[in-house]
């Protein structure tokens, strides 16, 4: 079986990698795949913008597709940047431009009032009749200052509740054992290992 997976984030990839290497089946990347198509996220939630990516590559590549959008939800700042996190200090934006503009915005709130939610959305698509939809969240707190060089995105500023470091300071198969891509990944596993007989 065949995966292709529908991002051109390379963070993203290696993560996905690490959790599904034990499956029987081949991954595939935009790298084999001359004219990948541009993957566009203008929808309003993480699952539309998921499943508009899923069934593009899908339909593109005559393969099964998997696609994710993730979100991080401030409680702070009203559920924000959510849907918008990967360009929330503008388009083009830089993992250290959003968590500027991040710790910008939360300057004068307590540590108590800096619970957030990262939450992943994964869309598994033929591109036609089939289609399977995963979810899953990681609670925690958006810290004062950036910590650790692992991972990417917001992940040097979230710390999970019930540990001390943040993302940033775990090791890629600490993290994926409790974060959001993680779990929903878990999810998707199971789905996999049956997609043969999926209807």
């Amino acid at each position: 079986m065949e995966l292709v997976l529908a991002t051109k984030n390379e963070d993203k990839i290696r993560e996905i990698k690490e959790a599904l290497q034990n499956l029987p089946i081949r991954i595939l990347t935009f790298k084999d795949f001359p004219k990948f198509p541009l993957l566009v996220e203008d929808k309003d939630t993480l699952n539309g913008n998921a499943k508009v990516k899923a069934r593009g590559v899908a339909k593109f590549t005559h393969k099964i597709a998997l696609a994710d959008d993730t979100g991080l939800e401030v409680e702070a700042l009203g559920g924000a940047p959510g849907v918008l996190s990967s360009r929330f200090a503008g388009e083009g934006a830089s993992y250290e431009d959003n968590n500027r503009k991040l710790l910008s915005l939360l300057k004068k709130v307590p540590l108590h009032r800096r619970r957030a939610t990262f939450r992943c959305v994964m869309v598994i698509s033929d591109g036609a009749e089939r289609e399977k939809v995963v979810e899953g969240t990681c609670q925690g707190r958006i810290v004062w200052r950036g910590r650790g060089r692992t991972g990417f995105g917001y992940d040097p500023l979230f710390q999970p509740q019930g540990y001390e470091r943040t993302f940033a300071e775990l090791s890629l198969k600490e993290k994926n054992r409790i974060s959001h891509r993680g779990k929903a990944l878990e999810k998707l596993k199971k789905i996999l290992e049956l997609w043969p007989k999926v209807k």
